[in-house]
């Protein structure tokens, strides 16, 4: 079981966002997506029988749960 739940306050310890600051929006098995932090850029193709357009687009990725703290 887990410390840290959805809408918790925490700021991240290690990597390439140390020191940044955010609530946590996702909660997966040993790993948390929040806002704002980990943001890398993916290249996404066109399908236009769902909707959705083509381009770059930036998405956050998960963290995992030992590189962060409340």
């Amino acid at each position: 079981m887990n410390k840290i739940i959805k809408g918790d306050q925490v700021v991240v310890i290690t990597g390439k966002d140390k020191g940044k600051q955010g609530q946590v929006g996702r909660v997966l098995v040993d790993k948390v997506v929040f806002e704002g932090v980990n943001v890398v850029k993916r290249h996404q193709k066109p399908n236009p029988m769902r909707g959705i357009e083509g381009g770059i687009i930036a998405k956050e990725m998960p963290l995992d749960i030992s590189n962060i703290a409340i």
